[in-house]
């Protein structure tokens, strides 16, 4: 027999040759594969740039007929406003003469600072009232002082009456007169008419809120603020937002884009009213966020459209090209990004302002994923295949190897087998040569021994027919052609008859099978015959394996509707790793080449067969030097049931 080295020779060399193909294979598809990428890679970057710069064209005559439509719509404002006029975002303001007019009213917070003194002119002159002041502060008379301001609260000039009523209430509050000063308030909030630059309304109304501490009231107050109710400066504006929340106790912030709105048209008016062109555009920049400005019109009647620029460019940010991966950055003369973001900018084609006519630097590129985007897909594809038969060469070379590897094992295993049996046939054949040869030459002594002598060859020739027999049963398991006839049996009656059997091999041995039967009958549908084999299978190797053990337990009974059969001894036991190989042909576990068991190999592997045919299944339980329990389970018969 060849050392296990030899045998694998053969395996290894096959392997590395295998493993030599595949690399080879593998190795050669990489490099041809990398070749055809690079070039494809300079293919495709040119292609790409050929169509960035056609987009770069395409998207800056957009963006510039996109600007020329907005100063359009902004340039029939300035004739005139019509209701559908109004713009759905940002903030239209029209300015004819001293008439402002602004659409929607609520985006525009307060009026930029050259407006502010263009409507200041409702106010009553403050010397009008100086000698009731002088009463009232100087002399601290306020009796006379309050007399004073009610001969001024009837005259016909709202302005006159405001400053007038204003004073009135003051004084009022000077001396507690709350419920009074509150009436006069009430009278103030119907007048239209500024007192100090503040229309009088909302001084009326900040002062009722105060005094009735409803916080109704205030939030009144606020919401009125926020839809632009009156004409404000912004210090005024601030001012009263902030008394608002404080008297409301509410700490909202103020709309976002309103605020921002608000603050464009502040810093961007006066060069919007200085600019003698009839039109133009500017980008105003509130907290890093860009604004468009466009007016049109002559200075003294002038239409101006505050917005975002995305709002503007929408059709353009909306092309197909852009939403397929190419982007477009709009950059002023001071670096900053009007539209769009420049972080994914990578070898982009630029447009001046002189190439665009637009006030801004335009950068149009596709995004590097975009670029690689078909790069990406090409290298997928290649590694898939490249992976696809670098496995089938990999799986092909492991069924190979391990088919030869079962070969060899199955080789092994039927020369061993061939071996046993071998050994198995020599040790009774022997026995019985040498008996017949005595006999044969009239050697016996006496006609004792000679009795003796008859019974050993009585003894061998039944355990030679029985290691024949087994061997021809399991071959023709094995092949499927042997046939069970199945009968109601009692399964104590059988595990019985078995023990019985041993008894004449126990003989003066001190060993012994201890029967525990747990029911009374147990009835299953068997091949007495077939189950009677494999019942002494488990009782010869426990008795084999078990040499020092003087006793083996059989058990028989009914567990869950099914007969169990259970051989238990307390030989060297099982390794949990060898606890299925064992019931395969040709295989004995370590324990039995440890102890130097002699047997075929096909003991267990016919249990298993009979036990299959009989619709049970059989299983042991052992660990190493605590014995070994083989259970077979099998159908209650019906007459059991």
């Amino acid at each position: 027999m060849r050392p296990p080295g030899q045998w694998l020779k053969p395996q290894k060399t096959l392997l590395l040759a295998l493993f030599v193909v595949t690399f080879v294979a593998v190795a050669t598809l990489g490099w041809f594969g990398r070749r055809l990428l690079e070039q494809e890679r300079v293919v495709e970057a040119q292609r790409a740039k050929e169509r960035q710069e056609q987009a770069g064209d395409r998207i800056a005559a957009d963006m510039r007929e996109a600007l020329a439509e907005a100063g359009e719509r902004v340039g029939s404002w300035a004739l005139t406003l019509p209701p559908d006029g109004t713009p759905a975002e940002g903030l239209a303001v029209i300015v004819a003469g001293n008439i402002v007019s602004v659409s929607p009213r609520h985006r525009l917070l307060y009026l930029p600072h050259a407006l502010e003194a263009e409507s200041s002119a409702m106010e009553a002159p403050d010397d009008l009232f100086s000698d009731g002041e002088d009463l009232e502060f100087r002399k601290m008379q306020l009796a006379p002082a309050l007399e004073w301001y009610q001969r001024l609260i009837d005259v016909k000039e709202p302005a006159m009456r405001a400053g007038a009523l204003i004073r009135m209430a003051r004084v009022l509050r000077k001396t507690a007169r709350v419920e009074q000063a509150r009436a006069v308030y009430a009278r103030l909030e119907a007048i239209d008419a500024k007192a100090a630059g503040v229309p009088v309304e909302l001084v009326a109304r900040h002062a009722l809120a105060e005094l009735s501490g409803k916080k109704t009231d205030a939030a009144s107050l606020k919401q009125d603020l926020l839809a632009a109710r009156w004409s404000l400066s912004r210090g005024q504006f601030e001012f009263y937002w902030s008394e608002a929340l404080r008297l409301s106790g509410d700490s909202t912030p103020l709309p976002e884009e309103s605020a921002a709105l608000s603050e464009a048209i502040s810093q961007g008016w006066d060069g919007v009213m200085h600019d003698q062109n009839p039109g133009g555009q500017n980008t105003i920049w509130v907290a890093d966020r860009p604004f468009l400005l466009i007016w049109r019109g002559a200075t003294n009647r002038r239409a101006v459209l505050a917005t975002r620029p995305e709002s503007v460019f929408r059709s353009v940010l909306a092309r197909p090209d852009l939403s397929r991966g190419l982007s477009s950055v709009l950059v002023d003369t001071e670096g900053r990004t009007v539209l769009g973001r420049r972080s994914e900018i990578f070898r982009p084609t630029i447009r001046t302002p002189a190439e665009t006519r637009l006030p801004w630097t335009l950068y149009v590129t596709a995004a590097q994923s975009a670029v690689q985007a078909g790069m990406i897909a090409r290298q997928r594809f290649l590694a898939i295949a490249t992976g696809l038969i670098a496995l089938v060469l990999i799986a092909g070379a492991y069924v190979i190897a391990r088919a030869i590897r079962t070969e060899i094992e199955v080789s092994r295993m039927q020369s061993d087998f061939v071996s046993a049996v071998s050994h198995e046939f020599r040790s009774p054949l022997t026995s019985m040569r040498q008996l017949s040869e005595i006999l044969a030459l009239g050697r016996v002594p006496n006609e004792e021994r000679r009795q003796v002598y008859y019974e050993t060859l009585v003894r061998e020739t039944v355990r030679l027919q029985r290691l024949v027999e087994g061997l021809l049963n399991f071959g023709r398991m094995e092949a499927g052609v042997r046939k069970f006839r199945f009968e109601e049996t009692d399964a104590t009656q059988l595990v019985a008859s078995v023990a019985a059997e041993f008894e004449p091999q126990f003989h003066g041995t001190g060993k012994r099978i201890e029967i525990a039967a747990k029911a009374d009958c147990c009835i299953v549908d068997a091949d007495p015959e077939a189950l009677t084999v494999a019942l002494r299978n488990l009782v010869d190797n426990a008795v084999k394996y078990a040499p020092d053990c003087p006793t083996i337990w059989v058990e028989c009974g009914v567990e869950n509707d099914r007969v169990a059969i259970r051989v238990r001894d307390k030989g060297p036991g099982i390794p949990r790793s060898e606890h299925r190989a064992i019931f395969r042909r040709f295989v004995r576990g370590s324990a039995a080449a440890a102890a130097n068991v002699k047997g075929s190999g096909v003991g267990l592997a016919m249990v298993r067969h009979i036990v299959a045919a009989h619709r049970g299944n059989i299983s042991v339980e052992s660990e190493p030097g605590r014995g070994s329990t083989f259970t077979i389970l099998l159908p209650m018969g019906a007459k059991a049931t």
